[in-house]
C-alpha cells in the first residue's frame, strides 16, 4: 500500500487545530492509502503543543516534530518534508484557508504520473488593494528575470513525489524560497483550481515584513539578474550623462547659451547617489546571504519528536 504524508506548520493556531484535524481525518479515513500526518511546531507559544499531542492520543497517524523555537514557515515546512517517509507528501496550512477536502484531487493527479501537484488558487482573499496590485507586480517581475518559472497564485499547498522530495533535500541554502526550489527542480507539474478561504480565527504570521523577506528570497535566491539591472543602471546614467553634457556644450558654441552648471549639479549628484544607493543594497542582499550560507549551520533545531517508531 502507497503511504501520503501530511505535513503541516502550526505557528499559534489553537483556535483552528481541532477543526483542521476534523475535517483533515474526514479526508484521510476515505483515502485507500497508509497516511501519516506531521504537525511540526514552529516555535507556538499558546496552547497549539497541548491540543497536537492530545490528538496523538486518539490517533496513531498523528506525529509532533518540535522545534526548539520559531525558525519560520518555510523552515519548519522544511522539517516535515525531511522527516516524511511517504511515497507522495502533501503540505499545507494549519489555518483552515487549505481545504483538506482537495486532497483527493491531488492524489488522483499524482497517480497520473505528475511529481508535483499544485493547488492553484482562482480567486483572491479580502487583501488590501495595494496588496493584490504589488502582488501582481512582483509574479510578473520574478517571471520575467528567473530562468525558472515560478507558477502564479499558489503557496505551499500541493503534493510532491517522494522523488521530488530526495533532490529538494540536496538544497541545503538557508533563504528558503520551497515553491522556487521546487519550480528549479524542473519535474513535470500540473495543477488543481481550488478557491481559498479567508482566515476566520487566528492572526496570520505572515506580515508585512515576512511577506517582504519571502519575496526578497524568491527574487534573488534564483538569479543574478538584480546585479545585471545596477549595471544596465550604470550604463544608462554614463549615456545620459555624456548626452547631456555634449548638448551643453554644443549649445553653449552654438547659440552662445551660457549654462548656470551648480543647477544641474545638484540634480546629478542627487541622481547618481540614488544609484548608489540602490546597487549597494543589492549587493548587500548578496554578500549577506553568501556570508549565512558560508557559516554552514542548520536549517532548524528539532528539540524532540513524538508518535514516530522509525527514524
Amino acid at each position: 500500500m502507497k503511504r501520503i504524508s501530511i505535513v503541516l506548520a502550526v505557528n499559534n493556531e489553537e483556535a483552528n487545530l481541532i477543526q483542521l484535524y476534523t475535517e483533515l481525518s474526514a479526508v484521510v479515513n476515505s483515502l485507500a492509502y497508509e497516511v501519516e500526518i506531521l504537525f511540526v511546531d514552529d516555535g507556538s507559544t499558546d496552547k497549539s503543543l497541548s491540543i497536537i499531542r492530545d490528538l496523538m492520543q486518539n490517533d496513531d497517524r498523528v506525529k509532533l516534530i518540535k522545534l526548539t523555537r520559531n525558525f519560520g514557515h518555510q523552515l519548519a515546512l522544511s522539517a516535515g518534508i525531511e522527516y516524511a517517509t511517504a511515497d507522495a507528501i502533501i503540505s499545507l496550512d494549519a489555518d483552515l484557508q487549505d481545504p483538506p477536502s482537495l486532497i483527493p484531487q491531488l492524489i488522483k493527479e499524482w497517480e497520473k504520473g505528475f511529481k508535483v501537484v499544485y493547488a492553484q488558487r482562482d480567486n483572491y482573499r479580502k487583501d488590501n488593494y495595494l496588496k493584490r496590485i504589488m502582488t501582481r507586480i512582483y509574479y510578473k517581475l520574478i517571471h520575467r528575470i528567473q530562468g525558472v518559472k515560478i507558477p502564479q497564485n499558489v503557496g505551499d499547498f500541493r503534493l510532491i513525489d517522494n522523488a521530488v522530495r530526495l533532490e529538494l533535500l540536496k538544497l541545503k541554502e538557508r533563504s528558503r524560497y520551497i515553491r522556487g526550489m521546487i519550480a528549479w527542480l524542473g519535474y513535470q507539474a500540473t495543477f488543481v483550481s481550488y478557491k481559498r478561504k479567508d482566515r476566520e480565527e487566528g492572526k496570520s504570521s505572515y506580515g508585512i515584513r515576512k511577506l517582504f523577506s519571502l519575496g526578497m528570497d524568491g527574487l534573488i535566491s534564483f538569479s543574478m539578474i538584480p546585479l545585471r539591472f545596477g549595471l544596465y543602471l550604470g550604463f544608462i546614467s554614463i549615456l545620459l550623462g555624456l548626452g547631456f553634457f555634449s548638448y551643453m556644450i554644443l549649445d553653449i558654441i552654438i547659440n552662445d547659451v551660457y549654462y548656470h552648471l551648480y543647477k544641474f549639479l545638484v540634480n546629478i549628484i542627487f541622481v547618481f547617489m540614488g544609484f548608489k544607493i540602490i546597487l549597494i543594497w543589492i549587493l548587500g542582499e548578496y554578500i549577506g546571504r553568501t556570508y549565512k550560507e558560508t557559516k554552514n549551520r542548520s536549517l532548524y533545531v528539532v528539540e524532540s519528536t513524538e508518535n514516530f517508531t522509525e527514524k
